[in-house]
Order: C-alpha cells, then structure tokens, then sequence
C-alpha cells in the first residue's frame, strides 16, 4: 500500500508521539527486563503461530508482536487511537458486568489494561488473561505485580484454548477481532459458546465497523492488516450466528463499538452452531 508524503510525516509524527507516551518505566523494561527469560517462563511451547498473525508489521512495528519493541509501544499506540479516553472505554466494559461473576476470561489481553481493571472491579473472582504473543505476557506479569493484582496469564489462541468447557461467567474480548481475518474471529465466538457457562456473558469493545468503512485513511495510519475487511461486516450478525442472544450493539466515542451477547441456556432451544 503506496504511503503518501503526507502520511509519512503524519507516521513520522505518530512515532515521536508515542515515544513520548511510552514513559520511563516501559523504557526501562525495555531495556533491563530479560525477554527471553520472561518469554520462556510465560510461553507455551505447543504454541503453533497461525500465518494470520505471522504478518511481521502490525502498526508498524516489524516483528509484529513477538518482538519486544511491539510490546513497550502497545499502550502508547492504544491511549493514541481511543479517543478522547481510552481509560473511559473500559470503563463501559466494566458497565456491562452483570451480577458477581466467579470466573473472568479476557481473550486476547495484550498488556492486560483491560485484565487489571476486571480483576480490581472483581477482587473475588479468578481472572485469566490469555494472549497469542508471550512478550505482551511479560509486560502483563510486571503491570499486575506493579499492581499487587493476582492474575493467571496464559499463553494460548483465542480461537482454541483448549480450556475447560463451560468454566467462565464473563469473558471480553477488547481491540481483538480488527487484527484478524473475519474467519477468525467468527471462531473464536464459537470458542467463546463453549467455554461460557449458561447464561454467561460475551462482551466485545473494537472499532465501530460502521465508521471504519468510510475512514480507510485512519486504517493505513495505524498499519492494521486486517481492518478493512473487519469493516466490511459485523461483529452482531457474527455473535447472532453464533448462538449468542440478547446481542446488542452501542456505538461509543468516534471510533469505538461495544458488543454483548448471553450464551443460552441449553433449555431455550437454541441450535448449537
């Protein structure tokens, strides 16, 4: 994809941007913290990368995200493109819990800002977070430690756990399904079905799809691979077709979209997809 003069210095100035916004502490992670070491503790050695993920630039960092550089820049890059608050995003996460849940699984972590704010909302509850990349684990571990928040981190896909069925009351998925192929994401719902118990909740925060189909600009800014297709369809009529119900879809901020759905009772007739 051709990148215009414009849009170069527009990156360029992104780049400074979020060196600005990486902070003394990442930095000094970055610079001290054994990767390989904390690579190898976190990391699952049965853990085949799918090709989709393999893609060696996700904004804009070669490597992707198994590389350190990814990591220290992650929450940088996503304080960038939340506005006007990435913190208050969460929050309407935090908004949709239902009840007192006992079991909490945030799919796809990154750096686990979503996973610390769950497991500090709900001191009572087990929560895991679960990530492809064992680097983002790394900095999730030293986040929750920071925090003094007791968290399982799990090195894993989304789409096949390999977890117990039917173990979890709520799981999120929070700035996922845009960094992967639509096939995907539609069987990470299917892996979402199994693994919440009856009446459990499903809550996905991404890009408001409706908008991105006419921002593509804002797509190549960031260096997403996948969200342009991820524009093109939608994460209700995905969760619908999964089986989910009492799916619903609220539109937050300029670019941000919140999904919830219930997964049915075996009683309410619903088909198994």
């Amino acid at each position: 994809m051709k990148t215009t003069v414009p849009q170069a210095l527009w990156q360029l100035c992104i780049k400074v941007f979020v060196r600005i916004l990486i902070g003394a502490d990442n930095q000094k992670q970055y610079n001290t913290y054994d990767w390989e070491a904390g690579c190898q503790a976190l990391g699952n050695p049965e853990v085949t990368y799918p090709q989709y993920y393999r893609i060696p630039n996700f904004h804009g960092v070669e490597g992707g995200y198994l590389c350190k550089e990814a990591v220290v820049t992650y929450d940088a890059v996503t304080a960038f493109a939340c506005p006007p608050n990435e913190t208050h995003l969460r929050r309407q996460v935090m908004k949709s819990i239902q009840d007192r849940p006992c079991q909490i699984l945030d799919l796809g972590c990154g750096t686990g800002s979503m996973t610390l704010m769950l497991k500090d909302a709900h001191p009572q509850a087990e929560v895991m977070g679960l990530d492809l990349s064992p680097h983002m684990l790394c900095h999730a571990q030293h986040k929750s430690q920071q925090a003094q928040l007791q968290i399982h981190w799990q090195h894993g896909l989304a789409e096949n756990t390999g977890l117990a069925e039917q173990r979890f009351d709520v799981v999120t998925i929070c700035m996922v399904f845009h960094e992967m192929p639509p096939r995907i994401s539609r069987l990470i719902l299917q892996e979402c079905r199994r693994l919440l118990k009856p009446g459990g909740q499903l809550i996905i925060l991404d890009g408001n799809q409706k908008r991105l189909r006419h921002t593509d600009w804002l797509i190549r800014l960031f260096r997403e691979p996948y969200a342009t297709v991820y524009a093109q369809e939608s994460v209700q009529d995905w969760m619908i077709a999964a089986g989910f119900e009492r799916v619903h879809t609220q539109y937050l901020g300029w670019i941000h979209q919140l999904t919830t759905g219930i997964c049915p009772h075996p009683q309410d007739g619903l088909n198994t997809p």
